[in-house]
């Protein structure tokens, strides 16, 4: 098992699968909330300093995103206003609104899960556009299965 701070001697990709997994149990909460089911951590030297999930229907709120809540409990964590060593993970795209804050919060990396061909980033920024602080670097698809599941799980429940 691994914890919370994973060995340095794990690849990359393995450390990524942790964190993602943890994302994946805050989308879970979401779900079983009857929120859409996304979910965000941060990480920061390889600990978990934030989690959020989706709160838009419990706070009447349509920018209660995952991420929006996961980043403003990292910042409120470390007393920051940028998160330049933080790695943000979360079950879906990121929508524009949140591209924004992942922006001005010049978080230093992304990793998302599932795709998000109705209301993620892709869809309304050309592709050689980087919507992100310049240097952050954004890695796709790590257990997009899982999170693609969680979704259509939620929505086939609704129809």
């Amino acid at each position: 098992m691994i914890s919370d701070n994973p060995s340095s001697l794990l690849s990359k990709q393995s450390v990524d699968e942790h964190f993602m997994r943890e994302a994946l149990r805050q989308a879970q909460l979401a779900f079983e909330e009857d929120e859409i089911p996304v979910g965000a951590i941060v990480v920061w030297n390889n600990k978990i300093i934030a989690r959020g999930h989706n709160q838009v229907e419990r706070l009447n709120d349509s920018t209660a995103h995952a991420e929006m809540i996961a980043i403003t409990a990292a910042f409120n964590e470390l007393g920051s206003k940028y998160l330049p060593e933080a790695t943000l993970y979360v079950t879906l795209e990121p929508c524009l609104m949140c591209c924004g804050a992942i922006f001005w919060g010049k978080i230093g990396r992304i990793v998302y899960s599932a795709t998000d061909t109705k209301n993620g980033y892709h869809k309304y920024i050309n592709p050689s556009i980087h919507p992100f602080h310049p240097k952050c670097e954004i890695t796709s698809g790590i257990l997009a299965d899982e999170g693609a599941q969680l979704m259509k799980d939620f929505f086939s429940a609704k129809r």
